[in-house]
């Protein structure tokens, strides 16, 4: 599959990779700005400017939403996105002034290699510069180049997680959605039910199965609180109202419910974002609109895990679901 959130009118997406450590941040960007929602359900979340998102406060529209690794220092990387809308023109104008709305989100990928590297001002301002409309890479990038997936019995166990998109077209209308998968549990098929990705046994070559394990009493060893987190955002080209497309990135939940399991724990930060271009100049009834944000969602998650690599950073090795299989 090709598809893709920039198959969404009216968005664009740029990413930063630094190889360094590895780690990163993606930026989704609405230069026309877009009508913005959120949606945080993981108890340890890493957020920026998510309360302004609420239906009952005043700010309605967005022009970028960032995406980053490097726990709460990624934030930072938000800081080049306004600069860098703020050079094309882009923002709310206030009296004077002119203020880009740049909501984000944040993962903790600082486990693997050195953690005084992670995403800056300049990392943001870069990946706004290498924004288009191009389908964005996917796998070990951006936001996604330093996650793992399946720690819940240790770091040691884990695999490597990563960035994914996808998008789906009904009636002219498009929902698409781009999702960084750094998850605490495993990523599941949920076409077929298959565990993808996750923790392994000891000795490293199968998948356990957390859910399984779990139910059989096996101990869990997860992370410090908020050392986890799937963060993305959810896209559309429909015309919708602030509190539409709240419910979207709502909604958008069951899709990572779908494809992650478990999901949404107390060590997850998992968070996400909604957008509405409104540029198709068209609607659909809000079910068929809910049901297309989950499912693209739950197809990122999955693009996600089948694009990433394996990777050793010093004695840290997170193989792939590619490695296993």
């Amino acid at each position: 599959m090709t598809s893709s959130i920039t198959d969404v009118a009216g968005i664009e997406v740029g990413q930063f990779t630094d190889t360094r450590r590895p780690t990163g941040c993606t930026v989704v960007l609405a230069r026309g700005s877009a009508v913005g929602g959120v949606d945080v359900r993981g108890a340890a979340p890493g957020t920026r400017e998510t309360d302004l998102l609420h239906p009952s406060n005043v700010v309605e529209r967005v022009h970028a939403i960032l995406l980053a690794g490097g726990s709460a220092w990624g934030l930072d990387a938000a800081g080049g996105v306004m600069r860098w809308l703020d050079e094309q023109g882009i923002g709310m104008t206030v009296g004077p002034a002119r203020v880009p709305i740049v909501p984000g989100a944040v993962l903790f990928d600082l486990p693997l290699g050195d953690a005084s590297i992670r995403p800056d001002a300049a990392a943001g301002y870069a990946a706004c510069q290498a924004a288009s409309r191009q389908a964005p890479a996917e796998g070990n990038v951006g936001a996604g180049a330093g996650a793992a997936v399946g720690k819940i019995f240790g770091y040691d166990r884990a695999m490597k997680g990563g960035i994914g998109t996808a998008s789906v077209t009904v009636s002219g209308v498009t929902v698409g959605a781009i999702i960084a998968c750094n998850a605490l549990g495993d990523v599941i098929d949920p076409d077929t039910g298959a565990v993808l990705a996750g923790a392994r046994t000891a000795d490293g070559i199968k998948l356990v199965d957390t859910r399984r394990a779990l139910l059989r009493g096996e101990e869990a060893r997860p992370m410090l609180a908020a050392a986890n987190t799937t963060i993305g955002v959810i896209a559309t080209d429909a015309v919708l109202t602030k509190m539409q497309v709240g419910r979207l990135a709502t909604v958008g939940h069951d899709g990572l419910a779908r494809s992650i399991n478990p999901v949404h724990t107390l060590s997850d930060g998992d968070t996400l974002f909604a957008l509405a271009t409104g540029e198709s100049g068209r609607t659909l009834g809000m079910m068929t609109l809910a049901v297309m944000a989950a499912e693209a969602t739950a197809m990122a998650v999955v693009r996600a895990i089948r694009s990433a690599r394996g990777v050793r950073v010093g004695a840290t090795h997170l193989p792939s679901a590619a490695d296993l299989a």
